[in-house]
């Protein structure tokens, strides 16, 4: 399924091997992981699109679907179970529809889902005339063609999601001295998505740079891998130089009619777009005063603000709400999703004994 900007296989949770270790492998082999071309699975070479969603029934009170995303890497045989996935969970109603998992309630139907992940929960809302899942329609997002019907997500506890606060260091902005970065000031955030964020002009760039040009600046990579080791230990995330996050997001003043200008990393591939979860996180950092992104934010008066995160593909706009200058009550969003396919994939014995295939 596409979620978003992202796309990879959903399973159902009973058809996965309750066994983590014998579970990971699967997934491997589904993907084909570790190949940079990834030519033996499903996977499509790139981060976003060496993604997993495993959806099962909630036993929660008051959650439906439990959702447990799983970010792979192409050249790489990790299995990373630890961040959310906003993009993916686009698609979480929908394959919970089509699965039989729940039942349409209407011309539209909502549900609340839990991200395993990180225990954070959201009600998602997708168009179901007829009682069956509608994929087309006129909501369009920058980094899709075309357009299709609208899924709704309303998060509802993001901060910390990860870290032990939306502020793990405790302040909106730090000073970082490095031998390999030099002095700037970052800040620190995780609402969603644990986050460093830090002006492009203190590292030299414009933050308007291309996608393709970023990728190949060695130099810059290395610096903001240095940094991201830093600040991964003052976040209390500990050594991060294994793990997927914190991403680290370059700013700069808007430059088409947006909040803010963003080119993010995820964490060493820059996104031709930006992730959900990350959207949220840089525009909580614009609407804090004192972060760094505050003073470069254009963004309207108010308690809830529409920030426009404007990234290298087009913009993505969340909806913020203040309960106080510091407090985010509510973040919203719009994303849409699509089913490409159904059916087996193989997975080899060696891998799974006596299962020759999963669904």
């Amino acid at each position: 399924m596409r979620g978003g900007t992202s796309r990879g296989p959903f399973f159902q949770r009973s058809d996965l091997p309750a066994d983590t270790a014998t579970r990971d492998r699967v997934l491997l082999a589904v993907m084909g992981s570790p190949d940079p071309r990834q030519i033996d699975g499903l996977g499509g070479a790139h981060p976003l699109t060496s993604k997993v969603g495993i959806v099962g029934r909630s036993e929660r009170p008051g959650v439906e679907i439990d959702f447990l995303f799983a970010q792979l890497q192409p050249d790489k045989d990790t299995v990373d179970v630890v961040t959310n996935c906003g993009n993916m969970l686009a698609a979480v109603v929908p394959f919970a529809l089509e699965t039989g998992l729940v039942a349409a309630r209407g011309d539209t139907s909502a549900f609340r889902v839990r991200t395993v992940n990180t225990d954070m929960t959201c009600d998602i809302t997708v168009q179901t005339p007829g009682g069956r899942v509608r994929y087309d329609g006129a909501a369009r997002i920058d980094g899709v063609p075309g357009t299709a019907a609208p899924v709704a997500i309303n998060f509802l506890d993001t901060a910390g999601s990860v870290c032990a606060g939306l502020l793990p260091t405790g302040a909106t902005s730090d000073a970082v001295a490095l031998p390999a970065v030099g002095e700037l000031r970052v800040t620190c955030i995780d609402n969603g998505m644990p986050m460093v964020v830090m002006r492009a002009a203190d590292l030299g760039r414009t933050g308007y740079e291309s996608v393709v040009a970023l990728n190949a600046d060695a130099e810059l990579k290395a610096r903001l891998e240095a940094l991201r080791l830093h600040c991964g230990e003052r976040m209390g995330l500990g050594d991060v130089s294994a793990k997927s996050y914190p991403k680290m997001c370059m700013i700069a003043a808007p430059q088409r009619g947006g909040s803010i200008a963003t080119r993010c990393f995820i964490p060493h591939v820059c996104h031709d777009a930006i992730g959900v979860l990350a959207a949220v996180t840089v525009g909580t950092a614009c609407v804090l005063e004192g972060s760094v992104a505050h003073e470069l934010a254009a963004l309207p008066a108010g308690a809830v603000k529409p920030v426009s995160v404007e990234h290298p593909t087009g913009e993505f706009t969340v909806e913020l709400e203040l309960s106080d200058p510091r407090t985010v009550a509510r973040a919203a969003l719009l994303r849409t999703a699509r089913l490409i396919m159904r059916g087996e994939v193989m997975v080899p014995d060696q891998v799974w004994p006596t299962h020759g295939a999963t669904r």
